[in-house]
């Protein structure tokens, strides 16, 4: 959420942002007259709580009684357009970066660089949906007869080399002097702090993933309305919240979660799209990461999150490229997102693999969440997230890329080790 000074002094900054992010139908002058009407509504509601002070402190029982009673109306009109006005601000969006391109669509992303030469086959590659049937590590048929479609079982190597990339990027997760390396290597100065790694809930209440601002479009979300609560579509949203509410003094910046979790989402919109293979699933798992920062470090710590993904795909030896999103593409809370897309050889098309989006203090304001300086003063800490694997998609680009003549699938020399061997073959039941 934006504050309502900043939109006061920049408010065409934020109608650009409207626009460009696609969100048409905010009437940005009605929630600037509705903050001038509250600032005027708390001057008069501190005005009669002060008149029936100094009522009570002369012992003037009428005039006490007229200022309680008048300070009661002034409070339920504050409340009632406190609640406008929110409902109001929570529907402006991030004001994009100024390297942000302006678009309509994923057609306005920028490629910022690759990596890695396309593998060249000396037979015609398959889709990883047709290798993982012939190999039997992937079952769609089956899971479709069980829970519908867009589900799938996993089997034999491929569930075990699930496992195998958990350990390879949790390694450098979680180590200091390999943060260190790759933040050299990027030339960016970040503390190398490893990150916690969580196992985090699966649901949590629609207030506080609003809070995050990640419930809409709700149609996306799996909403149990009983229960009122909502299965995560990614385990950023319930590590973004582990700070609610609180102050976190300076010193303990940054601070850094990697979360490991199974994630869900309905898919509304896409039917028909990517119904082959797991791409596009109701059910997938993925490591994600989830920062606090000082504001002054955000860019940086998005950057940083970025090397590591990169790090992570070149040792797997899988080519990719770096994109920023933009405006038109980007997610609601984001100010800066930048997207890895992996190359599909099967697919023959680059398919997107990861995002990180720095949200600066979007979601730190909605969440309550602020640090305090060293000086005494405080502000919105700022927050950042990143997919480090997502777990499906990086075995599509696995099983393609590493495909074999035979029908087998080469395992990548990083991750033979945690795998044990290195070849997939079909599984023997």
């Amino acid at each position: 959420m934006l504050d309502i000074t900043f939109i006061r002094e920049n408010p065409e900054l934020v109608r650009a942002a409207i626009k460009n992010k696609k969100r048409e139908g905010i009437d940005l002058d009605k929630i600037l007259t509705l903050a001038d009407l509250r600032k005027v509504l708390a001057g008069k509601l501190a005005d009669a709580n002060r008149s029936r002070n100094e009522a009570a402190d002369n012992r003037d029982a009428e005039a006490g009684k007229k200022s309680k009673e008048e300070a009661k109306a002034l409070e339920e009109q504050y409340q009632t357009l406190e609640k406008e006005l929110l409902s109001l601000l929570i529907q402006i969006p991030n004001i994009p970066s100024v390297d942000t391109p302006v678009g309509q669509d994923e057609s306005g992303n920028k490629v910022l660089r690759q990596w890695g030469e396309l593998p060249k086959f000396d037979f015609e590659p398959k889709a990883h949906w047709d290798i993982g049937k012939t190999l039997g590590i992937i079952d769609s048929e089956k899971a479709a007869d069980i829970s519908g479609a867009r589900f799938t079982y996993l089997k034999g190597d491929l569930a075990l080399m699930q496992f195998a990339l958990l350990q390879f990027a949790l390694g450098v997760l979680t180590s200091r002097e390999a943060l260190a390396k790759i933040a050299k290597k990027a030339n960016l100065s970040v503390d190398p702090k490893p990150f916690v790694p969580v196992i985090p809930p699966a649901f949590m209440r629609s207030q506080v993933m609003n809070r995050m601002a990640r419930l809409n479009p709700i149609e996306d979300r799996f909403y149990f309305e009983k229960d009122d609560l909502v299965l995560i579509g990614s385990a950023e949203h319930t590590l973004g919240p582990l700070h609610m509410d609180e102050m976190l003094d300076e010193t303990r910046l940054p601070i850094r979660y990697v979360g490991y979790s199974t994630a869900f989402r309905r898919e509304a919109g896409s039917y028909g799209k990517d119904t082959k293979g797991i791409l596009r699933q109701h059910q997938f798992d993925k490591l994600e990461m989830e920062s606090f920062i000082k504001p002054e470090d955000g860019i940086a710590e998005q950057d940083f999150m970025v090397a590591i993904q990169e790090h992570l795909m070149r040792g797997l030896g899988l080519p990719h490229q770096t994109i920023i999103v933009c405006t038109g593409d980007m997610g609601f809370p984001d100010q800066r997102q930048i997207d890895i897309e992996t190359w599909m050889p099967g697919q023959n098309v680059y398919r997107e693999t990861h995002s990180a989006d720095y949200v600066g203090g979007f979601q730190a304001r909605r969440l309550g969440t602020k640090v305090r300086r060293t000086d005494g003063t405080s502000e919105h800490v700022h927050m950042n997230d990143a997919t480090a694997i997502a777990i499906g998609r990086t075995l599509i680009a696995i099983i393609e890329n590493y495909q074999q003549a035979d029908g087998s699938v080469a395992v990548p020399k990083a991750l033979q080790a945690y795998l044990g061997k290195e070849k997939i073959e079909k599984v023997k039941l």
